[in-house]
């Protein structure tokens, strides 16, 4: 029987998994991105109290979710491809699952991630989202989708940039690698759709130097 990776509750992210969520940042996440990646972060003062918060970030690498959780300071659930939980890595498959991810049809959301995610807003978590919907290894903001901003309205919570920057393949030694994780200043969900697409490119753009290829006249993804 196929297991269903993309509907959880409220109790997924209860004591258990948030103590075990942040001892995998205190003893995983920051060691091997300080030790690793000589990691920086900047711009973590934009992060909002709100309890509802969505963290959409560009996607480069599979180091990208724990990188933008570091660099927030919040239990962060992400919404992630369906083929990650079946993925022929073991390691991947159990920590995509056993750190909150859910999974969600990129072709045809189902109401279960709508359940999910209004799940994760009633707790203390977070919902992290890559816009982008898959790594982009090109330097370019485009083919967006806007399902976050879907859930941004649906669940009234504001969108906060994350610009993941300096990413040119995985370390395999101390100190190999520079990267720097930038938090952009909060959209509100308040705004148009289109208005709020164009204001998360904008400063992800600036954040990390990549050429903005949404502009007033582009037609986003679904």
């Amino acid at each position: 029987m196929k297991k269903n990776y993309n509907r959880r509750t409220e109790k997924d992210y209860g004591f258990i998994r948030t103590l075990y969520y942040n001892l995998f940042v205190l003893f995983v996440v920051i060691p091997v991105s300080k030790l690793m990646y000589n990691i920086k972060i900047e711009g973590r003062e934009n992060v909002p109290d709100n309890t509802n918060l969505i963290f959409a970030g560009n996607h480069v690498s599979y180091l990208d979710p724990p990188l933008l959780t570091l660099a927030v300071g919040k239990n962060v659930a992400y919404m992630a491809k369906q083929e990650l939980f079946n993925d022929k890595s073991k390691l991947l498959r159990f920590l995509v699952h056993s750190l909150g991810a859910f999974a969600v049809n990129r072709e045809k959301p189902e109401l279960a991630t709508f359940k999910t995610v209004k799940a994760v807003f009633n707790t203390h978590w977070s919902l992290g989202i890559f816009p982008q919907g898959k790594i982009i290894k090109e330097p370019v903001i485009q083919n967006v989708h806007k399902g976050f901003v879907m859930f941004a309205k649906k669940f009234k919570a504001d969108i906060v940039p994350v610009g993941i920057c300096g990413f040119d393949g995985y370390a395999h030694k101390l100190f190999e690698k520079h990267m720097t994780v930038k938090v952009g200043k909060p959209i509100s969900y308040t705004l148009d759709e289109n208005e709020i697409i164009r204001q998360w490119a904008a400063q992800v753009s600036e954040l990390t130097g990549f050429e903005n290829k949404i502009n007033t006249q582009e037609t986003v993804n679904v």
